[in-house]
């Protein structure tokens, strides 16, 4: 009993007598009063905040819309700056393995110096004032966004957004140069012309053509002024011309013309290649797309006119090497993919469906001629660069005067866009040619940017970086020497030191 009374006592007895004096539709409305009493202190809260205006919405919208394009261009410059381990891994497994830790190195602290030197100078020389001719306002990043062409935030790109996609840029011409002289050039000889390249001769050229007050840009002619849309020359073919003097100056690789024949001289992996080449076909969504530095309807028309080129110049680099070699050439492959994305840089924008198809395709065939014609002339090029960025650089911007919707020849706008083409295509090839003849020939006349014979035939790994990429397997060096390294002394396959 004494158990029950404790279990009956809850506490809840005043409460069960006050709710007893009153009948059950009473109880009812006190929820409705407390939720009318909330609905009256909303009201009068309302009464105090400013009406919705179509201007407060359209301001609203305005900064939505900038954030969405800051998100994608940074996106966009990540997939750039991705491009890199492309490079990284399309060079090395296109070379020997004995020279794969100095592709790598290279690879990787090019876009160091490309970052630091175009931040310190580049930048400011390409976007840093309305000159026609070079910027220099703004070093450092210190500028207001006017400096550099661009709107205060909402109604513009941050600087730091801008700065970021263009440095991945500057990067890549950087890189381009890096597979043409591979396999024997001076470790410092290369960071010295790729921060010269970065921060001064593309940024020059860069200011030409994609600055507002750029000389390029805004060429007279019939249909306006010279158009490299996300940068077949500024890029890919200023790369490429830089490459040109450094592989001509620097000489072929140890046997590769000898008694008046050209020997071959394999990658020791293609699958590393062949990654690369993916890695690279993926990079360039952020490449071209990225270049309309906006979120609108122009960017998956640009991601599909990029994607049909490269498509069509792997196929079209495949039945030709096929048809002159007499089977298809996975390194060719490769290529052709990347000079159909080479081609379709400068005009993905106004280019049609079919218009980038035959760019691509025609892209895909130059790149196979290309290498035989550097090789006949001697300019020992281990990667192909110079066929895909320098060939098809030319080629992609000139395609612009042809296959442009808006200006172009074949429909029906006249000349004059192909004339401003040549034009730009011409000076700019013109400027980089003697910038990198100077650079070049003063590095090989103070520094040297050649190794030893010794040192290429033992491997730039051991040479340049003392290790070895593959350490514990067999090079080729010492298949020819019937030796191998061990640190610094040289054993026979027996272990007896010679």
């Amino acid at each position: 009993m004494k158990q029950t009374s404790i279990q009956k006592n809850t506490g809840l007895e005043p409460l069960r007598s006050i709710t007893k004096s009153f009948k059950p539709a009473w109880l009812a409305c006190i929820p409705l009063t407390a939720i009318i009493v909330l609905l009256a202190e909303m009201a009068v809260s309302a009464q105090d905040t400013p009406p919705l205006s179509l201007e407060s919405l359209s301001g609203d919208m305005q900064t939505l819309r900038m954030s969405l394009n800051t998100l994608w261009v940074l996106i966009a410059a990540i997939l750039v700056i991705f491009m890199n381990a492309g490079f990284a891994m399309l060079e090395a497994g296109l070379c020997r393995q004995k020279n794969a830790v100095n592709i790598l190195a290279k690879n990787l602290i090019v876009f160091a110096l490309a970052t630091m030197g175009y931040w310190i100078l580049g930048f400011a020389l390409m976007f840093g004032g309305e000159n026609g001719w070079i910027g220099g306002n703004g070093l450092f990043l210190s500028g207001k966004p006017e400096t550099y062409g661009l709107s205060p935030f909402p109604e513009g790109l941050p600087i730091p957004v801008f700065f970021l996609f263009q440095t991945a840029f500057a990067g890549t011409a950087a890189t381009i140069v890096s597979g043409a002289v591979a396999e024997r050039i001076k470790f410092t000889d290369f960071l010295i012309f790729s921060l010269l390249l970065t921060g001064i001769a593309y940024p020059i050229t860069g200011h030409w053509v994609w600055s507002a007050g750029g000389w390029l840009f805004n060429l007279q002619g019939e249909n306006g002024g010279f158009r490299d849309f996300a940068g077949s020359t500024v890029v890919h073919a200023v790369g490429g011309w830089a490459a040109l003097l450094g592989a001509a100056i620097l000489g072929p690789r140890t046997g590769k013309y000898s008694n008046g024949r050209i020997n071959a001289i394999p990658g020791h992996n293609l699958s590393l290649a062949t990654l690369g080449c993916l890695i690279l076909w993926i990079g360039w969504f952020g490449f071209n797309p990225g270049s309309q530095l906006a979120v609108d309807e122009k960017v998956p028309y640009i991601a599909v006119t990029t994607n049909l080129a490269g498509a069509a110049g792997g196929i079209a680099a495949t039945l030709t090497s096929w048809f002159k070699d007499g089977k298809p050439d996975l390194s060719m492959i490769i290529n052709g993919i990347l000079a159909g994305l080479v081609a379709i840089t400068a005009g993905c924008n106004v280019a049609s469906y079919l218009g980038a198809v035959i760019i691509g395709l025609v892209g895909g065939i130059l790149v196979v001629y290309a290498v035989a014609f550097f090789d006949k002339i001697k300019i020992d090029d281990p990667v192909g660069a110079l066929s895909v960025h320098l060939v098809n650089g030319i080629w992609g911007t000139l395609a612009v005067g042809l296959f442009s919707m808006e200006t172009g020849l074949f429909y029906g706008h006249g000349i004059g866009q192909l004339i401003n083409q040549i034009i730009g295509t011409l000076v700019v090839g013109a400027f980089t040619v003697a910038f990198s003849a100077i650079a070049w020939s003063a590095l090989k006349a103070t520094l040297g940017i050649r190794v030893t014979q010794e040192e290429e035939i033992e491997g730039l790994d051991i040479g340049e970086h003392g290790m070895e990429a593959y350490s514990g397997f067999v090079k080729e060096a010492d298949v020819l020497t019937g030796s191998r390294a061990s640190g610094s002394s040289r054993v026979d396959f027996h272990g007896s030191e010679i």
